[in-house]
């Protein structure tokens, strides 16, 4: 809801205040007031908005979702870099179910700004790979599957890849 910026000016403000607190031995309005400011140090590196809409992807409500996410008017000025691949890879989902050329657009950008956990940039490498597949780019859709499978470190997604290699052989 708050641009970035708010969110660190308040997050020092309130802990200006709490220290303050701290030195006119009020320590339980200090301890609260720290914890206050904790909070908005963790909303500027977890953006609430993307957060509400991950919860609305794991109910498969995609137009929730793409509520969710319009509701960030403009994601440079009001996301750090690693909450806008978050972005773009949430619009990807959404748009792989209508508009193959959309999704891959923003899958690619997602990619390209990075995502903080391993197995989501291998999902967003795979749901591109299986873009390109459909759109009969096989070289572009190999390359991506090897980039996912070893970003797979735990082999949550081993059947999908499997699955996939084998639907690229018929290609």
């Amino acid at each position: 809801m708050f641009p970035k910026i708010i969110k660190l000016i308040l997050a020092v403000g309130i802990l200006g205040v709490g220290l303050q607190q701290f030195i006119d031995s009020e320590i339980g309005n200090g301890l609260f007031l720290l914890l206050l400011s904790g909070m908005f140090v963790l909303l500027y590196f977890k953006n609430e908005l993307i957060f509400l809409a991950f919860l609305r992807l794991r109910k498969q409500d995609f137009a929730g979702t793409e509520k969710w996410l319009n509701r960030i008017p403009n994601p440079k000025a009001n996301l750090v870099t690693k909450q806008q691949g978050y972005f773009y890879y949430l619009h990807g989902i959404i748009q792989s179910q209508t508009n193959l050329t959309q999704a891959e657009k923003h899958f690619k950008k997602a990619i390209e700004l990075g995502l903080n956990m391993k197995h989501d940039l291998a999902m967003a490498k795979m749901s591109l790979a299986g873009i390109l597949m459909q759109k009969r780019r096989k070289r572009e859709a190999t390359a991506l599957l090897a980039e996912a499978k070893k970003l797979d470190s735990h082999g949550m997604m081993t059947a999908q890849l499997k699955m996939m290699q084998q639907q690229m052989k018929k290609i």
